[in-house]
């Protein structure tokens, strides 16, 4: 399933799932590192890297917070509340409608539930936070 297809299927815009693609790989960066592709000698290694490289729904959720912040500064929230993205569940629904669309990947113990209440979006994009973390 392209992604034109899943947006239309839920109610989130293309450029919120773009969004996440680009916020789990930023995240995964964060927390793992480069991956070294000198180091996969076939398929089977770069699938076992893959897994070793895996982040929870709240990891996921934090980092796209900085990503969002990162990228979009005082306007995240703004942005994100135009792709109807208005709370951590958000993220989860994207990430799983993704998974079900087989663009993403998730482990046995992966549940959407893990994304609900990681943060409140009005206190993580509050202004003298954003500040505060980049003056």
């Amino acid at each position: 399933m392209e992604l034109i297809e899943l947006a239309i299927k839920t109610r989130y815009p293309i450029d919120a799932f773009l969004f996440v693609q680009r916020g789990l790989d930023h995240t995964v960066r964060s927390i793992h590192g480069e991956p070294d592709p000198s180091t996969f000698e076939d398929e089977d290694a770069y699938e076992a890297d893959a897994e070793t490289r895996h982040v929870s729904g709240e990891q996921l959720c934090l980092g796209l917070r900085d990503f969002a912040i990162d990228q979009y500064g005082l306007m995240a929230q703004t942005v994100l509340r135009r792709w109807r993205i208005t709370s951590c569940e958000d993220f989860g629904r994207i990430v799983f409608a993704m998974v079900d669309a087989n663009l993403m990947r998730k482990t046995a113990n992966d549940q959407v539930e893990d994304f609900y209440d990681v943060f409140d979006f009005d206190e993580a994009f509050a202004p003298q936070l954003i500040l505060s973390d980049n003056g």
